[in-house]
């Protein structure tokens, strides 16, 4: 027996009035009806489609509780590319776009100022939604850009989300936005985990990331995400608007969530007076903002200005600065790095900047504890540089207390008891206990186990402690040595994980000789460095009977490079230690120097890259560069050839077009690999 009519009218009833509430609390911001009230509703239509299940339908604001679990997440390929930005983090940097933008679009001087749309930064997760015929069909996070992970399930959750469109919608409309978590909510959400002494969330994006990204959809309804969107990705059946502020209100009127601080801008001075304003009031919103983003609100010149690599030309995001806090400096400890060089970290007490628990900062080195005058029981203004690493910025000297200590260089090793130097003047202090000192041979050992050297997938940080902990391994030779029993003995390995790392052990044998040197942790000696070692010399054996002066003769290496080399090569027990490395079975191919040196034709150039690549990772570019005969430098300078930009490109590019270093995207840089020339 079917529902009778007057149920099928009140679930229909209720699915429009829950529907319209969703819309004017979070789209209008106005609500019509109290918590309360939209909860009762919510009740009795879970209680009619309980007792009649064939009026559940997929729309019903009843589905958002949550599907079931997922064993992983499904590719989504994305129907038109979610672009990255290029980032500004500097006012003249944005009078610099500013400029680019009108020169591009060939604007006099006399011409008006460019309308920009401008909007808060969000500090979530980018996603593409998907509607056919008004109905959401699809959502993927971002991904690479091109490829995201299907997460519909876990997007239907959110209650801002609506699962309807409404009015007459288009055949089919692509909407982006931005998932996050409120303050309120992050701060509730870490507070419940705390009680059940669970790990909590470090910031408010990492929590929604992990949230929506749970293959439990029931774990994502539970926590408190929100969305705003900011723009149209693909649309069938409507007229697309002719601005980016006309695309905002449609997207409003169709029911999905905007910023309510979007604004019209009129140039770059517009643009400064609304990042002003913004960052003025940023710890008052409800949620973590990074930054404004400025787009040409034209959507025409828009299309005239196109895009460089997977960045627009038309958009650019503008970084707020390091967020930086007050408190305590407790304690000074020295921490022993790969190279013996000894790191001073402040211990503080503890302090939320930019929005991160910091109980600790980097003090660089003695050098810079003299020039900032730091002492034990100061107060401190600690920033997260870059919004990543936290440093002790400077020393609030009017609130020195009369017993703040100076801080002091140990003469001897906290970790092994080995004699410090510091040679004159040199900033930083080292350790000499070399492979004697437990924190250098863990960290030697992290560095040749590392992506860029030996490439041994599994033998990570915590696997590295527990095999020097254990006096299984001392120096790198005794990592092929290891025994599937030994491996399987230690905490949470077992034979499979064990059988695991020691196939990636066996892989990693078969190298390079530029790998396997950069792999030796030489001071001094960088990836480039140890390229052009290899090239130079073609063979472990040459440079192992290299003199001081020939080693000088490499390009680039100058009598530091060459020193640290000679000295590192002379001693019998890191001969010992590469003697090992051979019986062991590690191997590279054999280099003939002078046909290697006759074959590269990008001889004396040298490439920047900057921004993510699409076909394959900076490091793989890096390699075919090199083997080329580029030099790959991490940093722009008159010197510099080419800069390679891909998406995210930032202060590099900026850096970039302002010394008139020729700028290109990616294909160019496939034509020069391919074709082992410079593009015409």
């Amino acid at each position: 027996m079917g529902a009778p009519p007057d149920a099928l009218a009140r679930v229909e009833s209720l699915r429009q009035q829950l529907a319209l509430h969703n819309y004017r609390y979070y789209v209008l911001d106005d609500p019509l009806i109290s918590d309360a009230e939209w909860d009762q509703m919510l009740r009795e239509l879970i209680d009619l489609e309980h007792h009649y299940p064939e009026l559940i339908s997929a729309d019903s604001p009843t589905q958002r509780v949550g599907a079931t679990p997922s064993d992983e997440f499904a590719s989504a390929r994305h129907r038109v590319p979610m672009l990255s930005l290029d980032n500004a983090f500097s006012d003249e940097e944005v009078r610099a776009f500013d400029r680019r933008v009108r020169e591009r679009l060939e604007l006099a001087d006399t011409a008006p100022a460019v309308r920009y749309s401008a909007e808060p930064k969000l500090d979530g997760l980018a996603i593409s939604v998907i509607y056919e015929k008004g109905q959401l069909v699809r959502a993927a996070t971002r991904g690479d850009g091109t490829v995201g992970e299907d997460v519909t399930a876990n997007i239907r959750t959110i209650r801002a989300v609506p699962l309807r469109l409404n009015g007459h919608a288009p055949a089919l409309i692509e909407a982006r936005g931005e998932v996050f978590m409120p303050r309120a909510g992050f701060e509730q959400l870490n507070r419940q985990a705390a009680e059940r002494g669970e790990k909590v969330f470090a910031n408010p994006r990492n929590a929604a990331a992990g949230s929506l990204r749970q293959l439990d959809p029931r774990v994502t309804a539970k926590r408190p995400l929100e969305i705003f969107f900011y723009a149209l990705g693909s649309v069938e059946g409507m007229t697309f608007p002719v601005s980016h502020s006309e695309t905002l209100s449609a997207l409003k009127e169709l029911g999905l969530r905007v910023s309510p601080e979007t604004a019209q801008v009129e140039g770059a001075e517009g643009c400064l007076q609304y990042f002003a304003s913004l960052q003025r009031r940023r710890a008052t919103l409800d949620y973590e903002i990074d930054g404004v983003v400025y787009k040409v609100d034209s959507l025409v010149s828009q299309s005239r200005l196109g895009f460089l690599s997977r960045a627009p030309r038309w958009a650019i995001a503008h970084k707020f600065p390091a967020e930086e806090a007050t408190t305590l400096l407790r304690e000074v400890e020295f921490q022993v790095g790969r190279t013996g060089a000894l790191t001073p970290v402040a211990r503080l007490t503890p302090v939320v900047v930019g929005g991160v628990t910091v109980s600790n900062a980097t003090l660089h080195n003695m050098d810079e504890i003299e020039r900032k005058d730091v002492r034990i029981g100061d107060t401190v203004v600690v920033r997260r540089a870059g919004d990543v690493i936290p440093e002790v910025a400077r020393v609030v000297i009017s609130r020195r207390p009369s017993d703040a200590q100076a801080v002091r260089l140990p003469s001897h090793c906290p970790v092994c008891g080995a004699a410090v130097r510091r040679e004159p003047d040199a900033a930083v202090a080292r350790c000499t206990g070399e492979f004697s000192c437990k924190a250098q041979r863990k960290e030697r050992l992290r560095h040749f186990a590392a992506r860029r050297a030996l490439d041994i997938e599994g033998l990570g940080d915590k696997l590295i402690e527990q095999v020097v902990d254990a006096g299984l391994v001392a120096t790198p030779a005794d990592i092929f040595t290891l025994t599937r029993g030994q491996l399987a003995a230690l905490e949470r390995m077992g034979e499979k994980s064990a059988d695991n790392v020691l196939s990636a052990i066996e892989r990693s044998k078969e190298t390079t000789l530029a790998r396997f040197l950069f792999a030796l942790g030489i001071r001094e000696v960088g990836e480039a460095t140890a390229a052009a070692l290899a090239q130079h010399f073609g063979s472990l054996e040459a440079l192992l009977g290299a003199s001081f002066e020939q080693v000088q003769q490499v390009p680039d290496v100058g009598p530091v490079v060459a020193a640290q080399l000679t000295d590192f090569f002379a001693r019998d027990e890191n001969r010992r230690v590469i003697s090992q490395l051979q019986q062991a079975g590690v191997r590279w191919p054999r280099i003939d120097s002078r046909s290697a040196q006759m074959d590269q034709p990008l001889t004396g150039l040298t490439f920047v890259l900057t921004g993510s690549l699409e076909s394959m990772s900076r490091d793989q570019a890096e390699d075919r560069l090199r083997a080329l005969g580029a030099r790959a430098s991490g940093s722009v300078s008159k010197k510099t050839s080419y800069v390679i930009a891909g998406a995210d490109a930032g202060s590099k590019l900026a850096k970039a077009e302002a010394l008139g270093v020729p700028v290109l995207d990616e294909a160019a840089l496939i034509e020069i690999l391919d074709q082992r020339r410079l593009p015409n």
